[in-house]
């Protein structure tokens, strides 16, 4: 079995070889090579000691050298070179009190989360798994490395790791580690949310997302993500669904591409659903507003979670349009891509025609046809150019100023007021047109 090794890691190993010590290359690099993937980083592990590491390489960064790990520059490339070690009692289910370095490659294997992670390779020895990784990945499992509860024990996040790497690789979670998972879920409580933010993201948009699911089921949304729990417990009777709420959010999210905003909004679009919900003396179930509560409760979870503002405002606003009905006509859709921005309203078309196919078949044709005559307007409307925002107005302050009018409010209100025109009327976006005295005087 043989792994293509980047010329930089194998440098470092055969450094650290030629001064007498074992190095290897380990972790998710051995697991992505064997699967065929290419792999994102190149870990080392050696029984080197970390000042035994920095004395054989000219540039070295001390990334984490407490825990033995020293990041080696190979010109513009870091590689981390991390000393066997067997870590201390976890005291925060996160992070070891301290560790103690070993001369063990295989006490160091024991110490790490899924068997599909635990395995070495370099070219002298081939590979070295310990733990029946290959076992596992020829069968498909995320098995924890010896007994699961210690391992969820130790590092809570490994929680969410198994059902993210399960997302990623497509699959199954072996069934101790699955038990581990649901008796130890609500230590989640005690990883930080930028954490828990960058996992949940992580299976969101891999080629599996409908694993939250597995998420939900294995007790993990309960302390993460609430909302959905009450979306899964949320009926949805209506000619226009065929599912409940939180099933609705599953198939919505298989049916949008893996991009970080489109998949967010998908899992957030119906939130509010639960808040909402009426049902009617037919026994129809009713969600008016759930587009508006839904931006407002989004923003919530964002900040819980502690994502930036930028993909908090996006996914917001797409929530807050997701459900508004627009005509298929030219005006109609300039109006709408101002409304919500040029940048947010092609996702928009992606996000309305993801939550269509999650719905019944009922009018799904119609539904579908109306979304690609949009689509349609859209692509013309960008192919002409025409004026969407203030920025492609024809005129600006300054041709306000030359024309008379004294900046301030006023200014800002004559703009907009010509904005609405142009977007009516795109040939209207005509300097000479638009500061003609009389037709000024209108927009005042």
């Amino acid at each position: 079995m043989k792994i293509n090794i980047p010329d930089n890691a194998k440098k470092i190993l055969s450094v650290l070889h030629e001064a007498g010590y074992e190095a290897y290359v380990v972790g998710g690099c051995v697991r992505d090579a064997l699967l065929g993937r290419e792999p994102e980083d190149w870990d080392i592990t050696t029984n080197a000691l970390p000042m035994e590491t920095k004395a054989l390489f000219k540039r070295t960064i001390d990334t984490g050298i407490e825990h033995g790990t020293v990041t080696i520059m190979m010109g513009k490339e870091g590689y981390e070179v991390t000393t066997y070690r067997i870590d201390g009692k976890y005291e925060d289910s996160r992070h070891p009190k301290d560790v103690t370095f070993t001369k063990s490659l295989k006490e160091d294997m024991r110490r790490r989360d899924f068997t599909i992670n635990a395995m070495a390779y370099n070219d002298e020895e081939g590979l070295i798994d310990n733990f029946d990784g290959v076992k596992d990945l020829n069968n498909k499992l995320i098995r924890c490395v010896g007994n699961a509860k210690e391992r969820f024990s130790e590092d809570a996040l490994r929680i969410m790791r198994a059902v993210r790497f399960s997302a990623q690789l497509d699959y199954d979670i072996e069934e101790e580690t699955k038990a581990a998972i649901s008796e130890l879920a609500p230590t989640l409580k005690k990883i930080s949310a930028e954490r828990v933010q960058t996992e949940l993201v992580k299976l969101l948009v891999s080629a599996h997302p409908e694993k939250i699911k597995d998420a939900y089921e294995l007790g993990i949304t309960s302390v993460i993500l609430p909302e959905f729990d009450r979306c899964m417990e949320t009926p949805q009777n209506n000619p226009h669904h065929a599912y409940n709420v939180g099933d609705h959010t599953v198939v919505a999210l298989k049916n949008v591409r893996a991009d970080k905003v489109l998949r967010l909004t998908m899992l957030m679009h119906d939130m509010a659903k639960p808040a909402t919900i009426k049902i009617d003396e037919e026994g129809i179930c009713h969600f008016y507003g759930h587009d508006q509560m839904g931006a407002e409760m989004a923003h919530g979870i964002f900040r819980r979670l502690k994502f930036d503002t930028k993909t908090m405002d996006r996914v917001c606003n797409l929530i807050k349009y997701h459900d508004c009905d627009m005509e298929t006509t030219p005006r109609s859709v300039r109006r709408f891509m101002n409304k919500v921005g040029t940048e947010d309203f092609p996702l928009l078309l992606e996000v309305r025609t993801a939550d269509v196919l999650a719905q019944s078949t009922y009018q799904r044709e119609e539904k579908l046809d109306k979304i690609d005559k949009v689509r349609r307007i859209y692509e013309e409307v960008v192919a002409a150019n025409q004026c969407i925002t203030l920025k492609d107005l024809a005129v600006t302050g300054k041709d306000l100023i030359e024309a008379g009018i004294t900046p301030g409010k006023q200014m800002g209100d004559i703009l907009n007021a010509m904005l609405i025109d142009v977007l009516d009327e795109p040939d209207h976006n005509n300097k000479e047109y638009l500061l003609e005295p009389e037709r000024l005087k209108s927009f005042i």
